[in-house]
């Protein structure tokens, strides 16, 4: 008996294929949403997210960091323009690579590195680390290790939102490579069964940690996994701040309306390996380079600047930004490290009576 081998082949997509720039991603909004204002502060926003992260590669490098550490250089479009489309008692979930949704939030980057450090003056005393972001009092309700896992997580606190009436919706962000994981198409289910205020968010940055996954997906377009469940689905350039805040936008005020939850394909770029310390032997030099022309901080410089803001201006923002990571990175080092004790303390709820 003779077996034959059928190879699937799979579409060139903007979606998958890393070759290709999100700018090339088709879309339905226009760069033309906000004030040069606002765009300025979102501006600060994505340098300050960036210049954090690399502060943080540099002191893992050093061995200062211990511990998995994961960036997401690249990605903060997604973050800052959501950020800017919710009300601040929203709920948020996001994975182990969720640096950049915090500080997009308002996290002080004085607490995030000092607890990316282990110190007592991070948000969770050191517990949580560069893994499990948390600050409820802005809505952050935790990064998850576990790929996946925050998804249902998000879903729940919509479904609680929707059962109080109190007008407060999730959103809910993750790779795609988290797309094959089971419980990832429940909650798609469930979600649009129900009708939940839910905002499903997909960081399409085209690798599954080292494996591209054009060679895991049996389709070049992520966005249809969740068309099928029958929900309002788009792709968008996630590295555009405008289109992202113009995507997010809809999607909340579809979900205050209670029409449903939404799911958006942000199509982004890691530029940073997937953790500290990857050799990055899965993708070739001139891939990345080719990236870097199309990234958030070169696409939100080339706005304001099509829009009259000067260099020094931006220079101005950048020494600004300088001085505060700088800064917080000084605060971090110089933070006390936990006592042992802490080991026994916030471990269990207690409930008021």
């Amino acid at each position: 008996m003779v077996t034959s081998v059928i190879t699937p082949t799979m579409p060139k997509a903007a979606s998958l294929d890393p070759s290709v720039p999100s700018s090339e991603v088709p879309n339905e909004f226009k760069s033309d949403a906000l004030s040069t204002e606002k765009l300025i502060a979102m501006y600060h926003s994505v340098l300050l997210i960036r210049r954090v992260e690399e502060s943080l590669l540099k002191l893992s490098e050093s061995g200062e960091i211990g511990g998995a550490m994961h960036t997401a250089l690249g990605h903060e479009a997604n973050a800052v323009g959501s950020a800017a489309a919710l009300q601040e008692h929203d709920y948020l979930t996001c994975t182990y690579r969720g640096h950049h949704h915090s500080l997009a939030r308002g996290m002080d980057p004085k607490r995030a590195i000092a607890e990316v450090l282990g110190k007592i003056d991070g948000f969770a005393k050191g517990k949580g680390g560069s893994m499990h972001f948390i600050d409820p009092s802005l809505g952050l309700m935790g990064a998850n290790g576990i790929v996946g896992a925050q998804v249902p997580h998000a879903a729940g606190m919509a479904l609680a939102s929707k059962m109080r009436g109190d007008g407060r919706i999730a959103i809910t962000f993750f790779g795609e490579g988290a797309m094959f994981q089971g419980v990832m198409h429940e909650t798609f289910n469930m979600a649009q069964k129900w009708l939940l205020p839910i905002i499903f968010y997909c960081e399409n940055n085209r690798y599954s940690e080292m494996t591209p996954t054009s060679r895991t997906s049996s389709i070049a377009e992520i966005y249809k996994f969740a068309e099928a469940y029958g929900m309002r689905t788009l792709q968008i350039n996630g590295n555009d701040v405008e289109i992202v805040y113009q995507a997010v936008s809809e999607a909340a005020a579809r979900a205050r309306a209670g029409e449903g939850p939404t799911f958006i394909e942000g199509i982004t770029y890691r530029l940073s390996g997937h953790m500290a310390g990857d050799l990055e032997t899965y993708r070739d030099k001139d891939e990345i380079e080719m990236q870097r022309q199309h990234e958030p901080l070169v696409v939100l410089a080339e706005r304001l600047t099509s829009r009259g803001v000067d260099a020094s201006s931006l220079e101005d923002i950048n020494s600004q930004v300088e001085e505060e990571v700088g800064e917080a990175v000084e605060f971090a080092k110089n933070s006390p490290w936990p006592n042992a004790t802490e080991a026994y303390t916030d471990v269990f709820a207690t409930q008021e009576k």
